[in-house]
């Protein structure tokens, strides 16, 4: 599986989204702009010494990354969607989407791709959670509906 990072800010919640991908196998996918350089300290502190284990790719934009992995399934998460994360039947080579810290996805991408929105379920008053929460959250409930694949 896939994670996307569309233009993250902070390094710290790419490095632990880093840590996620080490110990699940899932690939990361980072959409410029960065908010951080690549060779950030706090990206690479919260990495630990996982690096090594993540597979990152870089892009310069969204439809680039879209065109590069087409026909693959794209579930873009927001606080908007009215489909639950959980509503979904994910498949290995699905691709999770995630928007930055301060803003989320861009509204086009979400107007264009309204039916692959998803969202995690969180009280009314709530704004979001941290992004690497939500990445986590969505990521472990794919890897449970397929018996969390290879994984101990």
């Amino acid at each position: 599986m896939h994670i996307v990072l569309v233009e993250p800010e902070i390094p710290g919640n790419t490095g632990n989204i880093a840590r996620l991908c080490a110990a699940t196998g899932f690939e990361l996918h980072l959409v410029r702009p960065l908010g951080f350089s690549i060779e950030d300290r706090y990206l690479k502190r919260a990495g630990l010494d996982y690096w090594h284990l993540v597979t990152v790719h870089c892009h310069d934009s969204f439809p680039e990354l879209a065109e590069q992995y087409a026909g693959h399934a794209f579930y873009f998460n927001t606080t908007k969607a009215q489909k639950k994360y959980t509503d979904i039947s994910f498949s290995q080579d699905d691709f999770l989407v995630f928007g930055k810290e301060t803003a989320g996805l861009p509204e086009d991408l979400l107007a264009a791709n309204e039916t692959h929105c998803i969202r995690v379920p969180m009280l009314e008053d709530a704004r979001s959670l941290n992004l690497s929460n939500a990445v986590a959250v969505v990521a472990y409930e794919a890897l449970r509906q397929m018996n969390f694949l290879s994984l101990r």
